[in-house]
């Protein structure tokens, strides 16, 4: 649970539509380029989905192997559902996979300034496109959407000011 009174600690949700490919990879990418920073102390880091059918769910078992090819563990997360009621209040930034997420969020109550679109980090774009959501590809969607969101999460970091 995510304590917006410690002002100390920016706090960031990832989210997408089920809780399992996309926002669970960029929690576990943004963690840990956090802790090799040596921030860790500095943020609080979630995820969540705006659909419900995975609520308590492991990632997927593809996000689980690309994610352990490079040396992260995102297979003790459980998918949880976005909360409309908590949530837009909670984080300091609630970060979408997709624009249709985006608009599922701030049509929930998320300010808009607080729910950039993940891609909008990533330096090497010229504007912000979706993470594709690569549950019904492919094995290599995994790989791509893997490489997109360290890019992303690189680039916030370094909006951030870290």
């Amino acid at each position: 649970m995510c304590d917006k009174n410690d002002s100390s600690r920016t706090s960031v949700l990832f989210v997408c539509l089920g809780n399992i490919c996309r926002s669970p990879l960029a929690e576990g990418i943004f963690t840990q380029l956090v802790e090799q920073r040596g921030l860790s102390d500095r943020f609080h880091i979630d995820s969540c989905g705006t659909g419900s059918w995975h609520v308590g769910k492991a990632p997927d078992p593809r996000s689980v192997l690309v994610a352990s090819k490079y040396g992260l563990d995102i297979a003790h997360l459980r998918a949880r559902q976005f909360d409309a009621a908590r949530d837009p209040h909670a984080f300091d930034w609630l970060i979408p996979m997709d624009r249709q997420n985006h608009e599922d969020i701030v049509e929930m109550g998320t300010p808009i300034q607080k729910a950039p679109l993940m891609r909008s980090f990533d330096p090497s774009l010229e504007s912000p496109l979706d993470v594709p959501d690569p549950y019904y590809g492919g094995d290599d969607g995994f790989d791509k959407v893997y490489e997109m969101l360290t890019r992303a999460c690189e680039g916030m970091l370094t909006h951030l000011g870290h």
